[in-house]
């Protein structure tokens, strides 16, 4: 009797033990946020390998020590990708110890950013290196800056925040996020981005690819997860964004200060922490109040969410609310009333 590759559902508590000890074993955390996991079990049903998968991620991968060089790693590769392309995800990202990216180069990954502990990798040739060459063709001479946005939806702290950046640097490279992650579809929040900055002419718009603040780099920004998780994330998200900012010459990156979501200030106090070892200074800029209330998007959210628009119309651009005041937006006002929650954790 030979190895078996089988899934391991959710409820199978006894194999997903094995699959816990066999990462702990390797120096592996295994992810909260796991959509699918197989393991390869021996003639006595010991799990001797393991891969997960989340979107178009592989995450969790591991071979026990005394079965390595028997191709059991090309094995679970090989299942995960088959389950991916079956899904219509032909990008496919994945996290590897810096001790399996060699193997995993050779099973058809391309490394896009490393850490002490981790690797981030594509399946794509040139992905990373594509996106990086477009960029450096919007390089501009003189004091270059950063800011990375969500913009959903767009609104007058946004638009303060641009303005301070583009008031105090040369060019302003601003990153839109544009995976599908929220009741506002990226179309839109670009439009409302773009008509809300198209006066300053020294903004750079860019769309984010799956290289910044994604479920790729930093699936914890969208997903419920640990404090250990998120930072995890984060710094691999900034060792990616390090490449972006060497290609572009920026030398700061500025954000808004942030007190509600607990996700995005930890991701702040990373920012603090790393960029400067990369030489970007990191600007946190007060949140702009108006009538009293600090301004944000999940404000504005919650206000179209309770029905009530009006309470929040001071906090949007006159381009953002013409938009939500329009017929164009029902469907995505009755998206964002569907969700059970407005707010950003």
């Amino acid at each position: 009797m030979g190895n078996t590759l089988c899934a391991i559902e959710a409820w199978d508590s006894r194999n997903r033990r094995q699959v816990d000890e066999l990462l702990q074993a390797e120096g592996i955390r295994r992810d909260r946020n796991l959509s699918y996991t197989c393991g390869i079990f021996d003639e006595n049903m010991r799990i001797i390998a393991t891969g997960s998968s989340f979107g178009n991620t592989l995450r969790c991968l591991a071979v026990a020590s005394d079965h390595r060089g028997e191709g059991l790693m090309n094995e679970i590769v090989s299942h995960l990708m088959e389950r991916q392309m079956a899904q219509g995800n032909s990008r496919v990202f994945l996290y590897t110890k810096p001790q399996s990216a060699r193997l995993l180069g050779d099973l058809g990954f391309y490394e896009v950013a490393r850490l002490e502990d981790a690797v981030f990798m594509e399946n794509r040739f040139g992905g990373f290196t594509g996106y990086l060459r477009q960029l450096a063709k919007t390089r501009q001479p003189g004091r270059s800056a950063a800011i990375v946005m969500n913009a959903n939806p767009f609104t007058r702290g946004h638009r303060y925040l641009v303005e301070r950046a583009a008031g105090e640097n040369d060019w302003l490279h601003l990153f839109l996020l544009s995976e599908e992650a929220g009741p506002i579809p990226y179309v839109v929040r670009k439009r409302l981005v773009r008509e809300g900055v198209a006066d300053l002419s020294n903004v750079i718009l860019h769309d984010s690819d799956a290289y910044i603040i994604s479920s790729a780099t930093f699936p914890s920004y969208f997903l419920r997860d640990e404090d250990t998780a998120i930072l995890a994330h984060a710094k691999l998200d900034l060792a990616v964004f390090g490449k972006i900012a060497e290609v572009l010459g920026v030398t700061a990156r500025y954000a808004g200060e942030e007190k509600s979501s607990h996700v995005t200030r930890l991701y702040n106090e990373t920012m603090a922490a790393e960029l400067p070892k990369r030489g970007v200074a990191f600007r946190i800029i007060p949140r702009l109040e108006l009538c009293g209330e600090i301004v944000s998007a999940s404000s504005v959210r919650q206000a179209i969410h309770d029905g009530q628009l009006e309470k929040a119309a001071f906090m949007l651009p006159e381009s953002s609310l013409r938009y939500f005041e329009s017929d164009e937006a029902e469907p995505v006002i009755k998206a964002i009333r569907a969700m059970d929650e407005a707010r950003h954790y």
